[in-house]
């Protein structure tokens, strides 16, 4: 009996190709798993980079946004500075302009006060006197043809004991009377200002300047330095330099001032509370009185001396302001 001889060679080699092919199919499997990882966590790694990108890009937008808005407040800060700097130059311009102005004018008045010399301001004072007695007159003359022309009643003229003037010295308080209206002058207290520029004269001979205003005037004013020769110094014994107002001018602030002298004639009036500071019997009333006023002039008048007031008449030329000069006249009072 023959027995089947096995082929040992064969059966071992049959294995090791089973395993060659299983290990490879594994392989195969693991280098799919493995690729398939690879390709989601690559479509992750995408979209997070994207949304990355994204991000980043919204925040340069943004950054750039920011940038050209603070650009454009430079722009409109650079700007509005160049525009400031140009106003300021043009007011700074304005100002030299006004100052040289000003300048020039107080030149031309320095210049015209020193042509007025002592017989000019002489032959001023003396127009304005001749001018108001010639606007008296005139008035005198309107009221005596009136008069002849209408039909009334004698007028009662009233007599005064005092007929004669003095020159007033001291004790004077001065009121203007114009279109009907009676208004106290402070001329002391604008002397009193005039008085504190005094020291200004310590280094020129001459100042022209304003003061005031107090009660609606102001005073404009020329003070002039005045140096005692060596020779009149030697010969009296009093030498040195004082100071002395030239000519001054009072300037109103409105035509309205004052009160009506129907209401100046009342009780309670400012008139009245001026009247009541002085001293009936001492004090002389210097009245300025204007052409459309000799009528209420008048009347004052006789109001004042049954009050015991001496009274003084300065008549003026309409337009013709307040004013006087070291060679002007004193009042002269009834």
């Amino acid at each position: 009996m023959r027995h089947a001889i096995r082929d040992d060679n064969a059966a071992p080699g049959h294995d090791s190709f089973l395993d060659v092919v299983s290990n490879m199919v594994g392989i195969l499997i693991i280098l799919v798993m493995v690729t398939g990882l690879r390709v989601r966590n690559a479509a992750v790694e995408a979209a997070t980079s994207n949304d990355f990108l994204e991000t980043q890009l919204a925040q340069l937008q943004d950054r750039k946004a920011t940038a050209r808005s603070m650009r454009d407040d430079v722009l409109q800060a650079t700007a509005r500075a160049e525009q400031l700097e140009r106003e300021k130059a043009i007011r700074q311009l304005q100002r030299d302009r006004l100052a040289m102005a000003v300048a020039a004018w107080e030149a031309r008045i320095r210049l015209h006060g020193e042509q007025l010399d002592a017989e000019a301001r002489k032959a001023y004072d003396l127009g304005l006197e001749l001018a108001g007695a010639r606007a008296e007159l005139e008035s005198l003359e309107r009221d005596r043809r009136a008069a002849e022309a209408a039909e009334s009643p004698p007028e009662v003229i009233h007599s005064y004991p005092t007929p004669l003037s003095k020159t007033v010295d001291q004790d004077e308080a001065h009121f203007q009377l114009r279109a009907g209206r009676i208004v106290f002058i402070p001329l002391e207290d604008l002397l009193d200002q005039v008085k504190q520029k005094a020291h200004r004269l310590l280094h020129r001979p001459e100042l022209s300047d304003t003061v005031g205003p107090v009660g609606g005037f102001r005073l404009r004013f020329t003070l002039e330095r005045y140096d005692v020769p060596i020779e009149t110094a030697a010969a009296t014994g009093k030498g040195g330099s004082y100071v002395r107002l030239g000519q001054w001018t009072l300037i109103p602030a409105s035509s309205q001032l004052g009160e009506t002298v129907d209401v100046a004639l009342s009780e309670g009036s400012e008139f009245r509370r001026v009247l009541s500071r002085l001293r009936p019997g001492r004090s002389t009333i210097t009245v300025w009185t204007y052409p459309d006023s000799f009528a209420e002039f008048r009347r004052l008048k006789e109001d004042l001396y049954h009050q015991g007031f001496a009274v003084a008449g300065r008549p003026l030329p309409h337009d013709v302001p307040i004013g006087g000069s070291p060679e002007g006249s004193k009042s002269s009072a009834q």
